[in-house]
């Protein structure tokens, strides 16, 4: 098998993406994009390296229309033959793809629907499943009634650990709160954690965690000696935000010790971390978590043990490099080497932290314009990513020597989809400090041609839009494809432009932000490409917010798309699910400063508004409560007589997740902007 490996190996380095290219001529572009064209589109969420590096495991969501939903099953490829196998057909969501320390069987996390009497115990309830390398029939390894919240394999592969919620009444009235159960309210019925050992030999479980806090997130190191957990004292958002800590189990004395939290609350920027991604070294002495903030740049905390205990440290970083935040993986490979995802203007880039330590150097793995989704190692060799580029849709690559080699191609139909022209383009804004953005032209766009423009704004704001090819619900691809340029601005406080960039935002919402993007449209209609009469806003979540915010400072839009925007702060602070938000870029409370809260909101200017605005959301948005829309609907419908539609989904959250309502958007969007921004229609 080693000599297999070592063959493997070779092979990998030597393959190169102009080999792979080379295998096949360069398709004819001659279809012209749809709405229809979206829902066939394949997407890979997580990939999983075989230990002996001959396979990639990955699960792979595609949309069906009877179902009314994209779930996802689980294949697996092999890195020599470029053979893909699909090994689970039932669309039950499969996800969490771990190896057996052999690579010859696959852990999963999925949920399957039984009818049979002796299934019951879980039907359609989150439990583990393992399949081999053949396929088959997937075993279910729990039958736990209420299913599992998440789970681990050991080292070893003899056992795996397991996570389990249950309600918690607590507080001075329990008996009422009991009574009357079918009361929300606002605390006193939480839910509560507990972490469970399955042996994988007699198929007993054990409880072993059972800390009346919920558990997040858990990781077993590999030579079995501890557990991590993310914890936090119970399951909302606000307690995840600024109340969440890593605690260590140790399996010798069986007792919880939480890692000192100095380095990600009192001494960051801001206390109200988002903690994920444990990440264990080799030998157990080490682990790695990221530690996420709004507003300010996110950090890679290590603690190390030694015979005094744990030392905890933010991983070093240059300012311009930013750690990719919300569920970036990171993994430790060779003796003490950790790599992590990082951002350069709108590229996403593997990183490797060398021997890790508080004077650790970065080595960057991947250069040009790529963007890294996602990456996974086995015990030897190159890894596997998940990558797309300006020039493909995202796929999973192999990596060896900076040198990419495709192993799958999971749209080929996308080869005669006549794709954007897409660029990078740069302009000064605030303060006539550079700003980029991405820009997609029509497919069969000339030089000098003037074009209607949408600016298409990214949510966060504490993210970016990538250089990368991409057809999402929010106008890339499908615009371009009917005359329209996209801008999806990288405006200040997006990362992977240096930490000042990203925190000049803090306290200047609606100002700063505002002039980087409005220049930007500025430049490109001096530029000759944008018609200034044919501009066009829309954005999703703060990308909603800011659609509200330049439509009410700008009346050059003749049309706009507000999706699950913001309209007032102060009511954002009091409803959304993550206050921590409000309270990090506002730079404290609605009474410590309201100034700061009253110019962030739109609330005070929506009678300068003129521009015809289809708005959108989730009638369960929690992150974005619908109130927002409503108030931005009546002031524009009842009130200004501003042409304006509300399209509440019923049921969806902060994103839209069924085929119908994602659709409709689509639909929606390309009626709006037909009438109010072509001209197109009454």
């Amino acid at each position: 098998m080693h000599t297999r490996i070592l063959l493997v190996l070779f092979i990998l380095l030597l393959a190169g993406p102009a080999e792979f290219l080379a295998q096949a001529p360069a398709p004819t572009r001659n279809h012209d994009v749809t709405i229809d064209d979206y829902f066939t589109q394949a997407d890979i969420f997580q990939i999983a390296s075989a230990p002996n590096l001959l396979y990639v495991a990955y699960t792979e969501g595609r949309w069906q229309k009877a179902t009314d939903d994209r779930k996802t099953d689980l294949w697996v490829i092999g890195r020599l033959s470029g053979t893909a196998r699909r090994l689970t057909f039932d669309r039950a969501n499969d996800r969490s793809p771990q190896w057996a320390p052999d690579s010859k069987t696959i852990y999963f996390a999925g949920n399957r629907k039984r009818t049979d009497e002796k299934h019951a115990p879980y039907n359609g309830k989150t439990q583990v499943w393992r399949v081999g390398l053949s396929g088959g029939e997937p075993v279910a390894i729990t039958r736990v009634p209420d299913g599992i919240a998440d789970f681990r394999l050991a080292g070893d592969g003899k056992s795996l650990f397991y996570i389990t919620h249950a309600e918690a009444v607590s507080g001075p009235f329990l008996k009422l709160r009991k009574e009357f159960k079918h009361i929300q309210y606002g605390h006193g019925i939480e839910k509560h954690s507990q972490v469970w050992k399955l042996d994988l030999q007699s198929f007993r479980a054990e409880k072993i965690v059972d800390d009346k806090r919920y558990i997040h997130e858990l990781a077993v190191s590999p030579d079995g000696r501890r557990l991590a957990m993310i914890t936090a004292p119970d399951d909302k958002v606000i307690s995840f935000e600024g109340k969440s800590r890593v605690d260590i189990y140790d399996f010798a004395t069986k007792k919880i010790a939480s890692l000192p939290d100095k380095v990600f609350r009192a001494d960051a920027p801001s206390p109200y971390a988002w903690l994920d991604k444990l990440a264990w070294s080799q030998d157990g002495n080490a682990l790695a978590f990221n530690a996420v903030f709004d507003g300010y740049p996110a950090r890679i905390v290590v603690a190390r043990w030694k015979n005094d205990g744990p030392t905890v440290f933010n991983l070093p970083r240059p300012a311009e490099v930013a750690v990719k935040g919300y569920g970036s993986p990171l993994q430790w490979h060779g003796k003490n080497d950790l790599y992590f995802l990082g951002e350069q203007k709108g590229r996403i880039r593997l990183y490797c932290a060398k021997d890790v330590s508080e004077e650790t150097l970065l080595d960057v793995l991947t250069h040009d314009d790529v963007v890294i989704e996602a990456f996974s190692f086995g015990n030897a060799g190159g890894p596997a990513v998940l990558m797309a580029s300006p020039t493909h849709l995202p796929d999973i690559f192999s990596l060896a020597d900076g040198k990419f080699r495709q192993l799958t191609r999971v749209n080929p139909q996308a080869d005669s989809w006549k794709m954007p022209k897409i660029s990078v383009v740069s302009w000064k804004g605030a303060n006539g400090d550079p700003v980029e953005g991405i820009l997609e032209l029509p497919p069969d766009y000339k030089n000098g041609q003037r074009v209607p423009l949408m600016l298409s704004i990214h949510g966060g704001p504490t993210t970016a839009s990538y250089f990368k090819q991409e057809y999402w619900i929010y106008g890339r691809t499908l615009l371009p494809a009917r005359g329209i340029a996209v801008l999806c601005p990288n405006y200040r406080g997006s990362t992977g432009y240096g930490d000042k960039f990203l925190t000049d935002l803090i306290g200047r919402e609606n100002d700063i932000e505002v002039e980087d993007m409005l220049k930007g449209i500025d430049a490109l209609v001096e530029r000759g490409i944008a018609d200034p009469d044919k501009l066009g806003v829309m954005g999703w979540s703060n990308g909603g917010y800011l659609t509200n915010c330049l439509i009410a400072k700008s009346t050059r839009f003749k049309a706009a798309i507000s999706g699950a925007g913001i309209v007032d702060a102060i009511m954002e602070f009091g409803s959304n699910d993550e206050p921590a938000y409000a309270i990090a870029f506002k730079q404290g409370f609605p009474w410590t400063r309201p100034e700061k809260y009253h110019k962030a909101s739109t609330t005070y200017h929506l009678n300068k508004i003129k521009t015809p605005t289809l708005i959108h959301v989730g009638g369960n948005d929690d992150r974005c409560p619908p109130g927002h829309s409503r108030l931005l609907y009546r002031a524009l419908k009842e009130y200004l007589h501003v042409p304006t539609e509300l399209c509440v989904y019923p049921g969806e959250g902060h994103g839209l997740m069924t085929y119908k309502n994602r659709r409709a958007k689509l639909a929606w969007d390309i009626a709006w902007l037909d009438r109010y921004l072509l001209g197109k229609g009454k």
